[in-house]
């Protein structure tokens, strides 16, 4: 895992395996069944990586052989926020790693003129703001939606937020480290740029409509 200078809050975790599976995800020929199965593998690494601080405290257990304080997750379980629809994607893989998270879903949609979020549905735990929360969206291209998403979670109460990307663009890294400098992002890649439709280059497509098989 490498981390960047600009901005500090930047995470590239650029292990061989989650690489090798973003390059099968990047082939416009993988069909959508492995799509979604790459993804779910990928997110489970991201996942790994973004939990890698949480808090930990000890409880007394006993083993076949002998007591011991052992370590275990400190305070209420995390919350994952999925940016619909496509953040599905990455929540299925990181519930398999943690099946006691908490879930929340904020629904935005990209006005295809200004490629500002357009919010339809959210719906997050009342007690967010007493837990850790990761948001989880595969493609931060503009950073638009997940700027918008990251301010609604602060309204609700959220004060530990994390993001995790599939694929981010410098532009979107630079938005949302401009307004939420203290949310890190998680990320497979930074790519090239946006070309003029504000999607991610070289990227991998639309993330939904591949894992959908809607286009």
């Amino acid at each position: 895992m490498a981390e960047t200078e600009h901005p500090r809050t930047l995470v590239v975790v650029d292990h061989p395996l989650v690489l090798h599976k973003l390059s099968l995800m990047r082939d416009k020929n993988t069909p959508s069944a492995v799509f979604r199965q790459l993804l779910r593998e990928i997110s489970l690494l991201l996942a790994y990586e973004v939990t890698r601080d949480l808090p930990m405290t000890t409880q007394k257990i006993e083993t076949p052989v002998a007591g011991m304080d052992a370590p275990f997750l400190k305070g209420k379980k995390l919350v994952i926020v999925s940016i619909l629809r496509a953040g599905n994607g990455l929540l299925e893989g990181m519930l398999d790693l943690l099946p006691s998270a908490r879930i929340g879903h904020i629904g935005l949609y990209r006005d295809p003129v200004t490629l500002k979020p357009v919010e339809y549905y959210f719906k997050v735990p009342s007690d967010i703001g007493e837990r850790p929360v990761i948001v989880v969206d595969p493609m931060l291209a503009t950073g638009n939606s997940t700027a918008y998403a990251i301010a609604r979670l602060k309204e609700a109460g959220a004060k530990d937020v994390r993001l995790v990307c599939l694929l981010a663009a410098p532009e979107g890294v630079k938005r949302v480290s401009e307004e939420h400098p203290d949310v890190p992002i998680y990320t497979a890649a930074v790519d090239s740029h946006l070309n003029d439709h504000g999607y991610i280059v070289p990227g991998l497509g639309d993330a939904g409509d591949r894992m959908f098989g809607t286009k």
